[in-house]
């Protein structure tokens, strides 16, 4: 029988921080090496992960032939390396991965545990890269506003917005719309007048002529 008093005492010593701890990016592959303290029949592979208990990874002779794993040993390790008392995980996931991983040798009824390794996921930098994409977005859109505003390049010159220059573009046809219809009345106005004028000595001699008869009716009437 395996004396789990023991194996009880060194899972809550690598669960409380001792061993090596690594950072690790997400989807890495990761190298972890772990020696007994003593050989034995065979070397049980371990883990004890963050989001539950313990897990068994595999089980493997002394010149490192495999001899009893889980269904998902092959997707997830890969024990190319086991004759130098190292176990590769393929790829890193910090959901399904963060945890410590150990090793120990049985010997008779009795577990020689190995060290211990921590592997701890690192933040991911897409989020440093989303900040200052929402930055840059944000000062874009400063400048794009209906009032005319100056840009600070990189060299720290000023450059003007092309928005300010839309008010001549749009008051320019305007004025020049106003400035016609302006030039049409004067015209017009002018027109009728020297029209009116044409017509009105013509109008003035009519009434002089019947003033004329009216005239030499009254001295043929007192004569």
């Amino acid at each position: 029988m395996i004396p789990f008093d023991t194996a009880e005492k060194k899972v809550t010593e690598m669960t409380s921080g001792a061993g090596e701890e690594r950072r690790v990016t997400e989807g890495a592959e990761v190298e972890i090496k772990c020696k007994p303290l003593d050989s034995g029949s065979m070397v049980i592979w371990f883990r004890v992960l963050d989001t539950s208990a313990m897990e068994f990874i595999g089980s493997f002779s002394n010149n490192g032939l495999l001899k009893s794993t889980t269904d998902s040993f092959q997707s997830t390790f890969s024990h190319s390396k086991m004759q130098q008392d190292i176990l590769t995980l393929k790829s890193f996931n910090k959901a399904q991965d963060s945890g410590v991983y150990s090793c120990a040798a049985l010997k008779g009824s009795i577990l020689k545990f190995g060290e211990t390794t921590r592997l701890v996921g690192e933040k991911a930098e897409v989020a440093v890269v989303e900040a200052t994409q929402a930055a840059a977005t944000t000062k874009q859109n400063l400048c794009t506003t209906a009032t005319p505003c100056v840009c600070n390049n990189i060299n720290g010159q000023g450059e003007t917005s092309p928005q300010m220059f839309c008010t001549p573009i749009i008051l320019g046809p305007l004025a020049g719309g106003c400035g016609l219809l302006l030039l049409l009345l004067i015209i017009t106005t002018v027109y009728c007048n020297h029209i009116r004028t044409r017509r009105c000595p013509h109008h003035h001699k009519r009434k002089r002529r019947s003033g004329d008869l009216e005239k030499l009716k009254l001295d043929k009437r007192q004569v």
